[in-house]
């Protein structure tokens, strides 16, 4: 837990029907890489809708100590002026990033090409979190690194000062993982090629194309490939960050589950690496309608309304995993209010996040009342229907801000209330969510310690 950080219980209570349209912060995903490519790119990269959450903040500065320049107008439109591939200075302090496990990884990757040695940190959370699955395939380029066991933080990073170009199966599902491996290789020789057992979110490759990279992508014998071109020169373009669809799950989930109600969130992305939730939610049998589809900024988006349904519990397809990882806990509380036993498999890459989200959603759900099995790599929930979450308990989050989000929701449709231990974390990716929740008409109230 960081000094700054201000410990805030919440409380959800049993609420009448939620109702509005509404448009949730920019995806976060799509944040840090505008502004990470953004700095590696000649020119100036306008930013609109970017998500200004505490993670994506952290991600600005450190380009900004990397010798970028980077700055927002009043408007809340950002400017980034690049220092082009391999122009990366020495920051002169530690790199802080918080919360932000995508914004530490990432920028490992795009300095481990460039001879600079960065120090990178974090809050008690990230500092708990493996780095090792970014740090060994980074150190087949060249770079070196040195910090606490496990490869955690805090560590020093010193670049390549001859970079070579790799080839790399990744062991793991991580868009995380892939995406540094492929900014590290823009500035090495040659191609660099990740292999992936699974295709996972694909915001890189796309956004890479926009810069101006050679990027190709191809199914092959071994796996999923994504080659990038070394000593890439690339260009400043304006991205327009789409709404983020793991934050509009939240309030799409509390109109699912709360009776009567009916919510719109409009712009969601809807890229098919992102959007395993709403199929599965359709398999549930809920009430998802999807219209106005579009093209922005060269990624799909639509409008998205949900209405109170009547769900069924069902067996997730484990390779549906990648596409919705980050939704897991919030189908986790949208599975108790269904009607039968919720099986979801493929998910170790939850025993990683912010906390280790298998565990905290099997003691949460438990705690207000619903039985649940915890697997090695997944959750079995049994559904007591609408209105059935007794509710009532406190739950602890463990620092994590799905783990608040997802159970203040489930206080929205319970018996009974719900709490949350903290609530301060929300910030780093849903910036305004008690406003915006409240202003449907769910009933959050801020609790003493």
């Amino acid at each position: 837990m960081t000094a700054s950080h201000a410990i805030a219980p919440l409380g959800a209570e049993p609420s009448r029907a939620l109702t509005g349209e509404i448009r949730v912060p920019g995806d976060k995903s799509i944040s840090h890489r505008a502004l990470i490519l953004g700095a590696m790119a000649v020119g100036e990269t306008v930013i609109t809708g970017l998500l200004e959450g505490e993670d994506v903040l952290r991600t600005g500065a450190a380009m900004k100590a990397l010798g970028a320049d980077v700055s927002r107008d009043a408007d809340g439109v950002w400017h980034v002026h690049g220092v082009g591939v391999g122009g990366f200075a020495e920051p002169a302090e530690v790199l802080d990033f918080g919360n932000s496990g995508t914004g530490v990884r990432l920028a490992m990757g795009a300095v481990a090409t460039s001879p600079i040695a960065c120090t990178f940190t974090g809050d008690a959370s990230l500092c708990r979190r493996p780095m090792s699955r970014v740090l060994d395939p980074l150190a087949r380029f060249g770079a070196e690194s040195m910090g606490r066991a496990g490869g955690r933080l805090p560590l020093t990073l010193t670049g390549a000062k001859t970079a070579m170009p790799v080839v790399y199966a990744s062991p793991v599902a991580s868009a995380q993982v892939k995406s540094a491996i492929l900014l590290a290789g823009l500035n090495a020789p040659g191609e660099t090629t990740v292999i992936e057992r699974e295709a996972t979110r694909d915001h890189t490759e796309n956004m890479l194309k926009a810069f101006g990279a050679s990027v190709r992508v191809e199914d092959t014998a071994d796996g999923h490939a994504v080659t990038v071109a070394g000593h890439a020169d690339l260009k400043a373009v304006p991205i327009a960050v789409p709404a983020d669809p793991s934050s509009a799950a939240f309030p799409l989930a509390a109109g699912l589950i709360v009776p009567d109600s009916a919510v719109t969130v409009t712009g969601v992305l809807m890229n098919p690496t992102r959007a395993g939730l709403y199929q599965t939610l359709r398999d549930m049998g809920a009430d998802l309608v999807i219209a106005n589809g579009r093209d922005e900024g060269g990624e799909p988006v639509a409008d998205l309304t949900a209405r109170f349904s009547a769900l069924k519990g069902i067996e997730v397809p484990p390779e549906r995993a990648p596409s919705m990882i980050d939704e897991y806990p919030i189908l986790a509380v949208i599975a108790a209010f269904a009607e039968g036993r919720t099986v979801m498999r493929g998910l170790k890459e939850l025993r990683v996040k912010e906390s280790d989200r298998i565990a905290a959603m099997a003691r949460g759900l438990k705690a207000c009342g619903v039985t649940v099995e915890e697997l090695e790599d997944g959750l079995i929930v049994e559904g007591m229907g609408a209105g059935g979450m007794p509710g009532g308990g406190t739950v602890l989050t463990e620092m994590d801000h799905r783990i608040a989000m997802s159970f203040l929701v489930a206080g929205l449709a319970a018996q009974k209330a719900v709490k949350v231990d903290d609530s301060a974390f929300i910030a780093t990716s849903f910036p305004g969510f008690t406003d915006l929740m409240t202003g449907l008409g769910g009933r959050l109230v801020r609790l003493n310690r």
